[in-house]
């Protein structure tokens, strides 16, 4: 038997289960198991713990068939649990380093007590860490090691949860401790057990990390009526010093506790539901009276004033103090909007009149790459949205140096202009594969759907705070664009986790695939042959996408490869297409190596769908451009020749060496052995890419962008099905077309 038994439930916490789980299995103690709990999660989170499971044999998992909330669902996992000692672990916290073996220690230094409180530090996106207020209570002092609650009988002002703890098994089975359901089901267990436990002790160490979430995902901050589950919680606790007698002396302090939690649940404004409060506080008040120990003496001050208050059943004196306070509250909010407005009058007096104007609920303006272009996702849904919702009447923001580019029958608004503005004010639905910028108003009764434009290898948002080399990012004013999002596109489970990990805030995400990448899906050998006319590439050449990625420590497009040098090593039958980041201007280099013909500069290609589809295959480093190549199920040859050095200044989410989406060279002379000898297209590269497309092309089966107008445009609550990965198609390879024509 294991010492400790961690039970980690999980419901909807996809982004941070694996944390939670690493921080626990990267322990340097390993006398351990986990018994985690899927609570019928809507997202991943229960294939995680599988994957997690299949990986350690510590980890075990149990899926609940329904959701049956928090409390339920640890008794799932306390059902399961052989460890002496049990621990309770949220699954979007995380274990300190060496938390383990400190609390290992300590166990084995006091003999084994009854329950083992710990202390915990509170962490935040923007890289905090505030310390537990309360943690001179875990002081030794001058009490024993070991003592009982009557000694140190302040430890009940805590804060009462059940993760700060370590609890003997046996002590669980001997008060037959389990979770009731509904909300506060903390309540019970940690009053409960340690009044009842006769050795306690403490560790003054922080053993846990404490997420707050930015976006909230605490559900006792939610307005319901479900925070009325505190009085049966309270009466469990009641019935409990009633089943054991010899407790009754701890009736006085958990009266208090009692009083003062629903103190705390009137007087914040994220609780009740307005018409529920007076209904609230009558309950309160018969709780009162109900369990009004004998000679109890009230608290001094304004604290005992809403005691008396309370005792009386007195809602209306309550109410009315309320309402002053609110008053004070109202000037306040009334200060802080007359500044944002005087923000918003200097974005200029048309757009703040366009802000109170009504917003058109058949337009959307559309933006891609900080409106550089016409393409991308948003051109994608545009396409869509012109065939499924026509009535719908879609609009271009594009900046004024990018206009002439822009393709024939497009609306455009040049940003910056009157019109700009106005569309931006105005319209109901507002789609970018980047962020709008800072002065833009998100107006209450406007969608704003963010596409993305790639699966991240790269770190993304909050987590490029750990490389503070690869940026010099506000994100602060990062998060508050993205407070603007409604929705959050997807093309696999790796890029959902991620983006809502990053990204903390309130949107939906959609895992619909990317609307880009439908045409390599659903191409046609028409569509691969006009992509290859229209770069004057002959039917027997042999073209190779080169796509490298931008790098922060290069300020201009420096291609890795020896172009010149390449095209004569593979001979006149190879043709490289290079395409540098849109971060870059053009390079003169490769302007005079275009000479040749060989070398083709697809850098202000408008569509880089149609470079894949004419491509034989992809030559990348750490581009995204190879997870949506991957679909296409053609060849993909990594060149990491600077990968120590790339990852170290930007971060990414995977070791790209270990797991590959084919053949890797670290050097120009390994990758023209792999051109040269034919490996970039052979079996091991193939039994690599159909392990990366199964990873993360999981989404993309040709219907995205359909499935984004249906939801977002036309309401429709259930997304499309998937086609089956196994019977998906996509475009033909050039070969196969050149094949196809020459049997015809």
């Amino acid at each position: 038997m294991p010492t400790f038994t961690l039970v980690v439930p999980a419901h909807g916490v996809q982004s941070y289960v694996p944390e939670c789980l690493e921080s626990v299995l990267g322990q340097d103690y390993t006398d351990f198991e986990v018994v985690a709990v899927d609570d019928c999660s809507p997202d991943a989170s229960g294939a995680i713990l599988d994957e997690y499971a299949a990986r350690y044999p510590q980890v075990r998992v149990v899926h609940l068939t329904e959701n049956v909330g928090l409390g339920r669902a640890r008794n799932a996992g306390l059902a399961e649990a052989r460890g002496d000692y049990i621990l309770f672990l949220d699954s979007d916290d995380t274990l300190v380093p060496g938390a383990l073996s400190s609390l290992a220690h300590r166990l084995e230094a006091t003999g084994d007590p009854d329950v083992l409180i710990y202390d915990y530090a509170r962490t935040y996106w923007h890289g905090k860490v505030r310390p537990n207020a309360l943690a001179d209570l875990l002081r030794s002092k001058d009490s024993p090691d070991v003592f009982s609650l009557s000694d140190r009988p302040e430890l009940l002002d805590l804060l009462q949860v059940v993760w700060n703890k370590a609890y003997r098994r046996d002590l669980v089975t001997r008060l037959g401790l389990t979770f009731p359901s509904g909300y506060y089901e903390d309540a019970p267990w940690t009053y409960c057990s340690l009044i009842a436990a006769e050795r306690i002790s403490v560790l003054d160490t922080v053993c846990v990390h404490y997420r707050q979430r930015r976006e909230g995902g605490n559900i006792l901050k939610t307005v319901s009526r479900k925070h009325f589950d505190v009085f049966e919680q309270y009466a469990r606790v009641f019935s409990f010093i009633d089943e054991h007698p010899e407790l009754d002396r701890w009736r006085p302090q958990l009266f208090r506790k009692m009083v003062d939690h629903y103190l705390t649940i009137l007087k914040q404004p994220d609780r009740l539901p307005k018409n529920a409060r007076a209904e609230f506080f009558h309950r309160a008040a018969a709780d009162y009276g109900t369990y009004l120990p004998e000679g109890f003496q009230r608290p001094a001050g304004g604290r005992g004033y809403k005691y008396t208050l309370l005792e009386r059943d007195a809602y209306s004196t309550m109410a009315g103090a309320t309402t002053v306070a609110k008053a004070r509250q109202a000037l306040l909010r009334g200060q802080r909007s007359v500044i944002n407005r005087s923000k918003r009058g200097a974005m200029g007096a048309l757009y703040h009149s366009n802000l109170r104007a009504p917003i058109h609920e058949n337009l959307a303006l559309f933006s891609a790459y900080w409106s550089r272009s016409v393409s991308c996702n948003p051109a994608a849904i545009d396409a869509a949205l012109a065939e499924l919702a026509p009535h719908v009447r879609r609009v271009w923001a594009v900046r004024p140096d990018s206009v002439e580019r822009v393709p024939e029958g497009v609306e455009v608004v040049r940003v910056g202009s009157r019109a700009y503005w106005t569309a931006l004010a105005r319209a109901k639905y507002l789609v970018n594969n980047v962020n709008f910028a800072d002065a833009m108003v998100k107006r209450e009764g406007q969608i704003h759907v963010q596409t993305h434009h790639g699966t991240p290898l790269k770190t993304m948002g909050l987590d490029q705070r750990k490389y503070p080399a690869s940026t010099h990012m506000d994100f602060e004013k990062l998060l508050e664009r993205c407070d603007r999002w409604d929705y959050s596109l997807s093309s696999n489970r790796f890029s959902t986790a991620a983006w809502e990990r990053v990204y903390p805030c309130r949107y939906v995400s959609l895992e619909t695939g990317y609307p880009r990448n439908d045409v390599l899906v659903n191409g046609t050998s028409d569509d691969v042959r006009a992509a290859r006319r229209a770069l004057g590439l002959a039917d027997s050449t042999t073209a190779f996408l080169y796509m490298p990625t931008y790098r922060e420590y290069q300020t201009e497009f420096r291609p890795r490869l020896d172009l010149a040098r390449v095209a004569d090593e593979l001979g006149p039958d190879v043709t490289l297409l290079v395409r540098g980041h849109y971060f870059y201007s053009s390079s003169p280099q490769l302007t005079a190596l275009q000479a040749s013909g060989r070398i083709v500069d697809v850098s202000d290609h408008p569509r880089v769908e149609e470079l894949y589809l004419a491509a034989d295959g992809l030559i990348t480093d750490y581009s995204s451009a190879m997870f949506d190549y991957a679909i296409l199920d053609r060849p993909i040859v990594i060149l990491a020749d600077d990968w120590d050095t790339y990852s170290a200044v930007r971060g990414t989410y995977f070791d790209l060496l270990e797991e590959p989406p084919g053949a890797v060279a670290t050097t120009v002379e390994d990758l023209i052995g792999l051109l040269r000898s034919g490996a970039w297209r052979g079996t091991s590269s193939d039994l690599l890419r159909a392990d990366f497309r199964r990873r993360f092309c999981e989404f993309d089966d040709g219907r995205a962008a359909e499935r984004v107008v249906r939801r977002v445009f036309l309401g429709e609550e259930a997304l499309l099905p998937f086609v089956p990965f196994d019977e998906r198609p996509h475009a033909p390879s050039p070969a196969q077309v050149l094949d196809l024509v020459e049997r015809v």
